[in-house]
């Protein structure tokens, strides 16, 4: 019997994205910044859920991406590119992991963060499929 070894999925968007040119200015991590009142221009990624798929030798997560700026306008503009980037992760191996699909779950839509009023926020959900080593 072999032991699958699963990627830290959050960890894999975060590096997929972190250096995107057009995501330049934008922290993108798992966790807020210091001092982070969600006006700064971030992508926070967090795994939500999901399942391994055994007859198809998948994990199949639900990532969130939460979308910051000092203004609506900004905060959508973030989301639009961290959305289109994410769905470029087919293909992308990381560590002996490889994605072989992503499919939206559920587009940017807004969604106040009440634990931070003065922020802006979108949020977006997307369903990778990883082929684990």
């Amino acid at each position: 019997m072999s032991i699958l070894s699963f990627p830290d999925v959050e960890r894999l968007v975060v590096d997929f994205l972190k250096d995107r040119t057009e995501l330049a200015g934008t922290v993108v991590d798992n966790r807020p910044p210091a001092g982070f009142d969600g006006t700064q221009k971030a992508v926070l990624v967090s795994r939500v859920g999901g399942a391994w798929v055994d007859d198809l030798h998948v994990d199949q997560p639900l990532v969130d991406l939460e979308v910051y700026g000092p203004d609506k306008a900004t905060a959508h503009g973030i989301a639009l590119a961290a959305r289109a980037c994410v769905l470029e992760l087919i293909g992308t191996a990381y560590g002996t992991a490889v994605v072989t699909d992503v499919k939206e779950a559920d587009g940017p839509r807004w969604l106040p963060d009440y634990n931070r009023p003065a922020g802006n926020r979108y949020l977006a959900t997307v369903r990778l499929s990883v082929r684990p080593a």
